[in-house]
C-alpha cells in the first residue's frame, strides 16, 4: 500500500476524531482483508479526501472502485441505502458492502471525467447534467430505504440549532442569515408538493461521463426530502475555496436553468439555495481554522432576492 495522503489523513482526523485516527492506523491491513476477502487487485489509488478510493480489478476481470472509510461513521449507512435505493438509476451501482468493515465495491464510471473541467467555459452544459442526474435520481423512498436515511428538515434544523447553540454572535458567520436559512428550511420542508431520496452532496465533482448513460453520480450522502433541496451544493461547486467573483457571477444563470429544467419555481429555488449555502458554511465552521468559502458570497447573493 502507498503512503496515505495527507489530505486523507487531515480530513479523516478533523471529522471523525479517535475513530479516524484508529482507522488510519488500521488501513493497510483492512485494504489487505477487503481485497483478499473479495477477490480483488489494487490498480491503481484514486483521488480521496474523506475515504480510501481505489480502482480494483475483480477476480472475472471486470474493473470496479473500492471505497474504505471509519465503519464507525454514520455516513457509511446512508450512502448504502441511498445507493440501493438508486439502483443504478443515475448513479454508480453498489456491487457489494461490508458495513462492518466500511468497504464499499462499486461500478466504475469510465471515462469518469467528473463536470468540473466544463466551468466556467461551458457552465451551461455542466448545469444540464447536473439536472439530468437529480431528474434520474429523485423517486419516493420504499419501505426498504427510509429506516437508513435522515429526514431533510429534522437534520438541517439539528445542524442549524447546533451552530447558533456554540456561536451566540455575528462570527464566523452573521447570525441572521443562519436564523434565516433555519426558518427558509423549515418553511420548505412544510410545504414540499414531494418527498424523495436525495443524493445529499451534488455538484461537479460528483457527477461523472460515462457509457451506460451519459452521467452518473457518486459519494451519495443519502437523506429524504424536497427535491428542491438538491440544488444547494452546485450553486457554490467546484472548488469552493475558490472566492473568485466571476464564478459567484455564474449563479443567477444556474437558477433560471435549474428552475427550468426541474419545473420548480424560481424563488423555491432561490429559497433552497440560500439554505444550501449557509448549511455548507456552517459545516465549515466546524474547523475554527477553515476560512469561509465562495457558499458564503453565494448565500449573501442569494439573501438578496428573498
Amino acid at each position: 500500500m502507498e503512503a496515505i495522503p495527507p489530505v486523507l489523513a487531515r480530513n479523516v482526523v478533523a471529522a471523525w476524531g479517535a475513530d479516524g485516527r484508529r482507522f488510519l492506523d488500521d488501513l493497510p491491513g483492512l485494504l489487505a482483508s477487503v481485497t483478499r476477502d473479495w477477490g480483488l487487485t489494487v490498480v491503481a489509488p484514486l483521488p480521496m479526501t474523506y475515504h480510501w478510493v481505489g480502482r480494483v480489478r475483480r477476480a472475472d476481470g471486470v474493473e470496479a472502485v473500492l471505497k474504505l472509510g471509519p465503519p464507525q461513521a454514520v455516513e457509511v449507512g446512508s450512502e448504502v441505502a441511498a445507493l440501493r435505493h438508486f439502483a443504478g438509476e443515475g448513479a454508480v451501482r453498489l456491487l457489494a458492502a461490508d458495513l462492518g468493515r466500511g468497504a464499499l465495491l462499486l461500478e466504475l464510471a469510465t471515462p469518469g471525467e467528473s463536470a468540473r473541467p466544463l466551468v466556467p467555459a461551458r457552465d451551461l452544459i455542466a448545469t444540464a447534467a447536473i439536472i439530468t442526474v437529480m431528474r434520474r435520481l429523485h423517486r419516493p423512498p420504499s419501505p426498504e430505504s427510509s429506516p437508513s436515511l435522515p429526514e431533510l428538515g429534522v437534520r438541517n434544523r439539528r445542524t442549524f440549532e447546533a451552530y447558533l447553540a456554540r456561536h451566540p454572535g455575528d462570527s464566523p458567520l452573521p447570525r441572521r442569515l443562519v436564523t434565516r436559512a433555519l426558518g427558509l428550511s423549515d418553511e420548505l420542508c412544510a410545504s414540499a408538493a414531494a418527498r424523495v431520496v436525495l443524493h445529499g452532496d451534488l455538484h461537479h465533482d460528483n457527477v461523472l461521463r460515462a457509457t451506460r448513460v451519459p452521467w452518473l453520480a457518486i459519494d451519495p450522502h443519502g437523506v429524504v426530502g424536497d427535491p428542491g433541496a438538491e440544488v444547494g451544493p452546485m450553486l457554490y461547486n467546484p472548488d469552493p475555496a475558490d472566492r473568485d467573483p466571476s464564478l459567484v457571477a455564474l449563479v443567477p444563470a444556474r437558477l433560471e436553468q435549474l428552475a427550468d429544467g426541474l419545473g420548480m419555481d424560481l424563488d423555491r429555488v432561490v429559497a433552497w439555495g440560500l439554505v444550501g449555502a449557509v448549511l455548507s458554511e456552517v459545516w465549515n465552521a466546524d474547523d475554527p481554522t477553515a476560512p469561509a468559502t465562495r457558499a458564503l458570497d453565494v448565500a449573501l447573493l442569494l439573501a438578496q432576492r428573498i
